[in-house]
């Protein structure tokens, strides 16, 4: 089923400067799986060492955090919009 992925501007660079990626997927890791194979270097910079989504990134799929719901394994469903963004530090 095709979702859309919203991409935050620090990781476009990645994506040929896409700002949003339709992928097909069931759940949040799948569609982050299709991102990662598809540009090169995207799944390292959003998933940790232990395929978990980085501490200080967000995922929400339309208006829900995944870490309030079942992480990776949050579904989704035809026309839902997940949104990457990362955490801002600073002064």
């Amino acid at each position: 089923m095709s979702v859309n992925v919203k991409i935050p501007t620090p990781l476009r660079p990645l994506t040929g400067g896409k700002a949003e990626v339709p992928v097909e997927a069931v759940t949040v890791g799948e569609a982050l799986e299709q991102l990662s194979s598809q540009f090169s270097g995207f799944g390292d910079r959003v998933l940790d060492d232990n395929g978990e989504v980085r501490r200080f990134i967000n995922v929400f799929v339309n208006q829900d955090n995944i870490r309030d719901r079942q992480n990776l394994g949050t579904e989704v469903r035809p026309g839902d919009t997940i949104a990457i963004l990362p955490s801002i530090a600073g002064g």
